[in-house]
């Protein structure tokens, strides 16, 4: 097995409007604020990421500091796996009286999104078959097809009781472009070993499904998603980038009519239940989540099946299970279903604060156990048990918890701009290995 050994050099380049000025206490800032970020990182199933990344906060008079009044967010990168990120993501809940609005719009590319079917172990994955060093190598495109999508969202979040029960509502319109993985793009510039077989000669997992009829006829080359979300929010957390204490809890249905111009009708239903427990005030927290989403009606696509439905979008994707959001560790999407149990365990502790350029800082660390499985089947006819060589992609009912554990080291600045480093290992070997993700923001 190889070790890859990653240095990654993290810059901050800050810059801020005015603070009031307290060497006894925490800098207090008002106006605009941001941290620039040029910067390499890398995630195991990605790639090393580079770029350039904008967060900008506008904390008004500093009244309600560290919670702020608008954020806007700009990111353009590329990964060396073949993804690209291109998005603007604004938060607010200044903007309409009563309301917080956030907006997303995003172009994902993705020349090699990871798939390894359908329902976790059911699914067999040969990882020697993408391993250039192994006798029984096929290609390290094996598991793999081209995607792209195009995301416009719109959330709005409002009080139904106090400021703690809330509705949340919104709209989000998906697009997505999919095809085999192109192999001429990548042979670009190699030679040798480094050569990948064209898909005549080596089809991989996607193209098979296609073959099989895995997939329907009218999904293989993606479509249009549609997406009217309603749902209720119970939230008391004390801060919402890193809670100390406090509950925050939702229930979302999403559902994609064909009145919308849905090419397959389909609604999920997802429960999330969050909690944080103070240990040491300040420094140290205990926190969990506990995820169960489910299809309630309709026929999912199978380029939607890794979508995970959040309230409140942390990053650039919310998919899995598996990689960086969700099963640390585990192999991105090996773990996909019509519906799945998530849960993530972690406790957190702020070790080191300092101010630096009249900005507030903190290191942190924390440790993370991690497990999820699918608890309601994509339909797969049974019949293809009995084709030749079956045993190499299907284990029919060997479906349990997946499981993996690992650590983490956050640096944040001004209570908001928090940069991660997870390192994540699995229980079961048929997971994969292990993966290291180095972001932004905790995972909840």
């Amino acid at each position: 097995m190889k070790k890859i050994i990653v240095f990654c050099v993290l810059f901050l380049v800050i810059f801020n409007s005015t603070a009031q000025d307290d060497k006894e206490q925490e800098v207090i800032k008002d106006g605009w604020n941001f941290g620039a970020l040029p910067t390499i990182t890398y995630d195991t199933d990605l790639g090393f990421q580079y770029g350039a990344l904008v967060n900008l906060y506008h904390y008004g008079d500093g009244s309600r500091y560290p919670n702020y009044d608008h954020s806007l967010y700009f990111e353009v990168s590329r990964f060396t796996k073949g993804s690209g990120i291109n998005r603007f993501y604004y938060d607010s809940d200044r903007l309409i009286k009563g309301l917080r609005t956030s907006v997303d719009i995003s172009y994902l590319s993705d020349g090699a999104y990871d798939f390894f079917g359908f329902n976790g172990y059911d699914a067999v994955v040969n990882f020697d078959w993408i391993d250039q060093d192994d006798s029984n190598y096929k290609s390290r495109m094996f598991y793999k097809y081209d995607r792209k999508m195009f995301r416009f969202k719109v959330d709005l979040l409002g009080n139904l009781s106090g400021e703690k029960l809330k509705w949340v509502g919104g709209i989000n319109l998906l697009n997505f472009k999919i095809g085999s993985v192109d192999i001429d793009k990548l042979n670009k510039g190699k030679d040798g070993n480094d050569v990948l077989p064209p898909i005549s000669e080596q089809p991989g997992l996607y193209e098979k499904y296609v073959e099989w009829r895995v997939l329907k006829a009218e999904e293989v080359d993606g479509g249009f998603v549609p997406l009217l979300k309603g749902g209720l929010v119970f939230d008391t957390r004390d801060n919402r980038p890193n809670p100390m204490k406090g509950i925050w809890t939702d229930a979302v249905i999403m559902g994609a009519p064909a009145f919308l111009g849905a090419e397959s009708s389909f609604a999920k239903l997802s429960l999330t239940h969050r909690q944080y427990f103070t240990i040491i005030p300040e420094d140290l927290s205990f926190v969990y989540r506990l995820n169960y989403q489910t299809t309630i009606g309709g026929y999912v696509p199978f380029y939607y099946q890794s979508q995970v439905i959040v309230s409140e979008l942390k990053g650039a994707n919310s998919e899995g299970l598996g990689g960086g959001t969700t099963l640390r560790g585990v192999r991105r999407n090996r773990v996909v279903g019509d519906g799945y149990l998530l849960g993530n365990i972690e406790t957190r502790w702020k070790f080191y604060r300092f101010r630096f350029i009249n900005n507030n800082f903190y290191l942190a660390l924390n440790a993370f156990l991690d497990f999820g499985m699918v608890t309601k089947k994509v339909e797969v006819n049974p019949d293809l048990a009995t084709i030749p060589g079956a045993e190499n992609y299907f284990d029919f009912g060997a479906e349990t918890l997946h499981y993996s554990y690992g650590a983490g080291f956050r640096i944040a600045m001004n209570e908001n701009f928090i940069i991660k480093a997870d390192y994540g290992r699995v229980v079961d070997k048929r997971d994969g290995t292990s993966g290291l993700y180095i972001a932004l923001n905790y995972l909840f």
